[in-house]
């Protein structure tokens, strides 16, 4: 894992050094196989997250080299914009990228399909799906380009003000 403190300060810029110390702890507990990584399988540890369908999503995101695991800097990274001193655009952002699976600044209505069939599960049939997909995708799409931009989805869940509820204590 390396030394916590080691790590840049803009990289930790909404934790301080003891918030740090405190996930670099967690981490440690969280990192069963002591890789320096976590898998998947560790993340699905904590019984608070074996419930949430999103975790995949979660740990696609986190992941930034793609590598199919979070290591420290990419878990500091991540959590960073849980922080109750992270900015409502970051937490927004990480919002939107939960849904904008290939990574191109956009939600297609195939993206949507997946990540709501994740939360829905089978409690509604694939047609009734796609139906709510499409209804989605055309009351946001304020463009007409037939997928959702940043800029749709902030005018959507903006004023739902989900960065307050997108916060962990560290």
């Amino acid at each position: 894992m390396g030394n916590e403190a080691s790590y840049p300060e803009e990289m930790c810029s909404h934790f301080n050094s003891d918030e740090i110390k405190r996930l670099g702890k967690r981490f440690k507990k969280l990192d069963l196989d002591s890789s320096g990584a976590l898998s998947l399988e560790e993340f699905m540890s904590l019984p608070e997250l074996q419930q949430n369908p999103l975790v995949q999503r979660v740990v696609d995101v986190f992941d930034t080299d793609g590598n199919g695991e979070v290591d420290f800097k990419e878990f500091i990274l991540g959590t960073s914009q849980f922080s109750v001193r992270g900015d409502e655009e970051q937490k927004l952002r990480f919002a939107f990228s939960i849904y904008d699976i290939d990574k191109d600044g956009y939600i297609s209505n195939g993206e949507l399909f997946q990540v709501l069939k994740l939360m829905v599960g089978n409690n509604l049939k694939d047609w009734q799906l796609q139906q709510l997909v499409d209804k989605t995708i055309i009351i946001l799409d304020q463009d007409g380009d037939g997928k959702i931009s940043f800029e749709e989805f902030c005018t959507v869940v903006g004023g739902l003000e989900i960065h307050k509820k997108l916060v962990v204590i560290v």
